[in-house]
């Protein structure tokens, strides 16, 4: 009875075992090949899928999801001599699981070698400012190198990217040194762009307020001359008056001009800047006297106004009052009470 036992229980075990070589589940995301007799046979895909017992059996367990493999760090000598080093990362996808499997041994060893390889190749073609400023053009060119290079292995290299430059660091900071320059330089040229703006903004003040001054003299002898203009008028129409006073026999008039000049006389001798002392006429009547014939010559002038606008109305002559004795304008007498003598 004991054997019986054991011969159910190493049965149940076998058929346990036989079922799990027979049937076969694949995740997704992967695939497995299949070997009949160590011979590549076909794929399996996601799935459930069922062997030949004792005859096929599974060979590669392939990941068909997009992987992200590291590049070691190196040391590439430049173009112009320069050591930098340089480490990036690759995006694979398998594509072939039959071509990933068999065609290569150590698929990413393989493809971290061959991205190395071809880094320095690419790195060591181009000067150090390149590399430092060209890192899409670095990587273009690497994934078109690589993706050329695993495409018989049944992978595509989706893309490559450099993670780290480092130069030495002596070029370094002559890159510092370089960079501050730089900036100074460019300091220098936005402060001497400044001065030039703000000096042609004066000069342009400046030729406005020229302008506007220049304009402001015009008018103002403009004006001037108008003013003269109307003073000249003035002048003509009273000499106009006076002279025909004077053709009338009107002793007024000659007066007016007498005691006009006489005014004028005293006040330029009081103005005088080397005068220090002003001598004043003994006679103040005469000057008095003078003013009234003045002012009398001026209400006869108003008078012959009137008489000639009732003439105009009435068309007959207005009686015209008699002209006043003209005040004689006094003498001038020296200090102490001296007459001065006309030579």
């Amino acid at each position: 009875m004991d054997f019986s036992i054991v011969f159910v229980v190493m049965f149940a075990a076998f058929a346990i075992i036989f079922l799990f070589s027979v049937i076969k589940i694949v995740p997704q995301g992967r695939e497995f090949t299949v070997e009949r007799f160590g011979k590549y046979t076909k794929t399996l895909k996601p799935g459930i899928s069922i062997l030949t017992p004792f005859v096929e059996r599974i060979g590669r367990r392939m990941n068909m999801m997009e992987q992200v493999l590291d590049v070691p760090t190196q040391e590439v000598i430049t173009k112009d001599n320069a050591m930098v080093k340089v480490d990036g990362i690759v995006f694979i996808q398998v594509m072939d699981a039959a071509r990933a499997a068999y065609r290569v041994d150590n698929l990413p060893y393989a493809i971290a070698q061959l991205c190395m390889t071809n880094l320095r190749t690419v790195v060591g073609s181009m000067e150090l400012d390149e590399v430092l400023s060209q890192r899409d053009a670095i990587n273009t060119r690497l994934l078109h190198v690589i993706d050329a290079a695993t495409e018989p292995w049944g992978v595509k290299a989706n893309r490559i990217e450099i993670k780290d430059l480092t130069p030495p660091s002596d070029i370094t900071n002559a890159m510092a040194r370089q960079m501050k320059a730089e900036r100074e330089r460019r300091a220098v040229i936005t402060e001497a762009d400044g001065e030039k703006q703000a000096a042609i903004a004066r000069a342009e003040g400046a030729k406005q307020a020229a302008i506007l001054e220049a304009e402001g003299r015009r008018e103002a002898a403009f004006r001037d001359a108008e003013a003269r203009e109307r003073e000249a008028e003035a002048e003509a129409k009273a000499t106009a008056m006076v002279s025909e006073a004077i053709a009338r026999g009107d002793v007024n008039a000659i007066n007016y001009f007498v005691a006009q000049k006489y005014v004028e006389a005293f006040a330029e001798l009081a103005r005088s800047p080397q005068q220090k002392t002003v001598i004043v006429p003994a006679e103040m009547g005469g000057l008095v006297g003078t003013i009234a014939g003045l002012g009398e010559l001026v209400g006869l002038a108003k008078e012959q106004q009137h008489a000639r606008t009732e003439t105009r109305a009435v068309a007959r002559p207005a009686p015209t009052a008699a002209p006043a004795a003209p005040a004689r304008p006094a003498t001038p007498r020296r200090p102490g009470g001296a007459v001065p003598t006309t030579e």
